[in-house]
């Protein structure tokens, strides 16, 4: 089968893979639904494969938009993919700044966040002007805001209001735009084939977070930042990033990195990936919501998406500079 993969063209390569990512979601789906229709005696323990299941469901519905988004970046061109992410950045700022009040002099720091650094981070990335946007918003951004809200001359929560607005910018523009910027290094021998990279930076990121997930249910052991996370564990945490390195290892092969190379990235990567998403919890136990998204019904109004992409987020920019650095791109 690796034999008869490696010889087909890159587009068929990425296609069969599409198709076996999309297979394996449909069969975890399927398996959740099965599991979700058993039933129990003792309320207590129907509650908690209720609560179990719902978990799963999560970890599994952010599992298949991220491949779907993938899925149509990829069928995209470049400045339709550039426009994909440049939209997933806006709502997904949007409902980060949406759960803090804003005042009459944040407006023009918003406006510039939302439609001047924004679109100009992925121009930078789609003009592969790499040097310039991994600065441009951790240091000309993070001097430039502030000094818009201090001519605004309203100095009341000052330090907050712009510490808000400045982690906003990192997760959600920053950090996103860093994933279609993976796909436009240029690797010798590569062939063109970095959505594959793409793939291998979300497949082993999701399987360390799944991992963690059910690890902690089936094992309990003491919780590393209780007022944070109720199922976070320093046991369940090494369980899943020793998962997604591994898988990362196994997946060399569709990338430019060699066994070791790739269990090392992948190790990074999922370390970011799954930190990231306790920083992300955090921070909503500070604004006191249980998630981004409740129920059926958005908090925000822009689809629970931090949910979805929080610990993608984190994981990309320190996975493309390791990249970079170690490659010498």
């Amino acid at each position: 089968m690796y034999q008869t993969l490696k010889h087909l063209t890159p587009q068929h390569q990425i296609g069969a893979l599409f198709v076996l990512v999309f297979g394996l979601l449909l069969l975890a789906s399927v398996t959740v639904f099965l599991l979700s229709m058993r039933e129990h005696a003792e309320p207590q323990a129907e509650q908690a494969q209720h609560d179990h299941i719902a978990t799963l469901s999560r970890l599994l519905r952010t599992s298949w938009l991220l491949i779907f988004v993938f899925w149509l970046a990829w069928l995209a061109g470049d400045v339709a993919r550039l426009v994909l992410f440049g939209l997933g950045s806006f709502f997904a700022l949007r409902e980060f700044l949406t759960l803090s009040p804003t005042r009459q002099g944040d407006h023009r720091s918003l406006v510039l966040a939302f439609f001047v650094v924004l679109p100009l981070q992925y121009v930078l990335v789609g003009t592969e002007h790499f040097n310039l946007f991994t600065v441009m918003i951790p240091v000309y951004v993070f001097l430039a805001l502030p000094v818009a809200s201090a001519l605004a001359n309203d100095p009341k929560h000052f330090l907050e209001r712009n510490a808000k607005l400045q982690w906003g910018i990192m997760v959600c523009i920053y950090g996103m735009s860093h994933v279609p910027a993976l796909l436009l290094l240029d690797f010798s021998g590569y062939d063109k084939k970095n959505a594959f990279l793409v793939f291998f930076l979300v497949l082993v990121v999701q399987t360390c977070m799944v991992t963690q997930h059910l690890v902690a249910r089936q094992c309990k052991r003491p919780l590393a930042a209780p007022n944070i996370s109720q199922s976070f564990t320093w046991h369940s945490w090494r369980w899943g990033m020793a998962a997604g390195s591994l898988l990362g290892a196994l997946l060399a092969g569709i990338t430019p990195f060699v066994p070791g190379q790739a269990f090392a990235l992948g190790l990074v990567a999922c370390a970011a990936g799954s930190l990231g998403h306790l920083v992300m919890k955090a921070l909503k136990r500070d604004r006191g919501i249980p998630i981004w998204q409740g129920g059926d019904k958005s908090i925000t109004g822009a689809g629970g998406m931090l949910d979805r992409i929080d610990s993608l987020c984190f994981s990309a920019p320190v996975f493309f500079h390791s990249v970079r650095w170690y490659f010498g791109l």
